[in-house]
């Protein structure tokens, strides 16, 4: 099959074997595959996943020696149905979870030399995994399901109060699906911060009731504006015994990931505020606990989501609850995938990027 290739460290353009069904298994056509941060970040660094992945435990056990087809946001059409009794029929498009399993091993799909993911023309899916796309819902916005459920299962992790007031850093694919998340949940008060004029307008088309740059505007300072009640004189000594009016909860979700945000995280934030860590930060980085110790700051970390949370994503994109079209920047070939690779890297106004593996 024609597929995108990472070899020998570079992305490629190339042909490679179909994959195989096994029992209990699916071959899906790949209709649509978003590019997401982790590919971009596992293209340039590699070793260093793998090496990291084994020292936590193991979950990307990849041989870096073969070929690797990535792409984990996708949605495909059945091909060869599989032989169970609940099998669903050829022609039916679906999503699913990014992981297989077989002969009593699991495998995390895309990023795997024998499981290859989006980025080529076919995929083995397992099929208790698979989960129709209901309402005609088109491909490239249901291979958006996986970022969707992301921020779906942080807002879960979050532990929402009615009267929060939420603060998201970074307006990136996984900061927009955590806006649109809070949305639906009730959260009335959505301050966004991005430095990118686009991400910012794509956040307040999802949900945010208050959008900033932090170039020019402290995206803390303007959180505090609605936190605050009135009279509240922070760092005063009613402020630090509670007495009189209090500032409402609030949640900050850091989704940037970068070296020193996290600092800047615990710097900014009110005392007794929750944060949730949702920005993949792959290096070394240094914070000094005093201030979420001082501020008794809850900070929760989160990586991935529940079945529960990715088919209840697919329900919220298929029903209308979520608008995910301004996410979509446009869809390219296998042939344009390399440059859409480069314009993401260079900080482009592109939000989400769709591969379709037959263009």
């Amino acid at each position: 099959m024609h597929a995108l290739i990472y070899r020998d460290g570079r992305m490629r353009v190339g042909e490679i074997d179909d994959p195989r069904p096994a029992a209990g298994q699916a071959l899906v056509k790949t209709l649509a595959c978003g590019i997401c941060g982790s590919d971009l970040h596992f293209v340039h660094h590699a070793h260093h996943v793998v090496e990291t992945s084994s020292r936590i435990g193991g979950g990307f056990p990849i041989d870096l020696g073969r070929d690797i087809v990535l792409g984990h946001e996708f949605c495909g059409e059945i091909v060869e149905r599989g032989r169970g009794p609940n099998a669903l029929a050829a022609g039916t498009r679906v999503c699913s979870i990014p992981f297989t399993h077989a002969d009593g091993s699991g495998q995390s799909l895309g990023f795997s030399a024998d499981r290859p993911g989006g980025y080529g023309q076919y995929m083995v899916l397992n099929e208790r995994n698979l989960v129709p796309v209901p309402n005609g819902l088109s491909a490239e916005h249901a291979a958006l399901t996986e970022p969707m459920a992301v921020g779906l299962h942080a807002v879960n992790r979050a532990r929402l109060l009615p009267e929060d007031v939420a603060l998201v850093i970074g307006c990136g694919p996984i900061g927009l699906a955590i806006i649109a998340a809070l949305k639906i949940q009730g959260i009335s008060d959505i301050v966004a911060a991005d430095f990118s004029a686009s991400r910012r307008r794509v956040a307040e088309a999802m949900g945010a009731t208050l959008v900033v740059d932090p170039a020019t505007v402290s995206p803390y300072a303007s959180w505090a504006a609605v936190a605050y009640p009135q009279g509240y004189q922070p760092g005063s000594l009613d402020a630090f015994l509670k007495v009189g009016p209090q500032p409402r909860p609030s949640v900050i979700f850091e989704c940037v990931g970068v070296p020193g945000m996290l600092q800047k995280v615990f710097e900014g934030a009110l005392a007794g505020t929750r944060i949730v860590v949702v920005g993949v930060c792959m290096e070394p980085d240094r914070f000094e606990p005093l201030f979420p110790l001082n501020k008794e700051n809850d900070v929760i970390f989160c990586f991935y989501y529940s079945g529960e949370e990715y088919a209840r994503s697919l329900h919220n994109i298929a029903e209308g609850l979520i608008d995910v079209a301004p996410m979509t920047s446009r869809t390219v070939g296998l042939n344009e995938a390399t440059d859409a690779f480069a314009a993401l890297e260079s900080g482009a106004e592109d939000i989400k990027i769709i591969v379709d593996p037959w263009k």
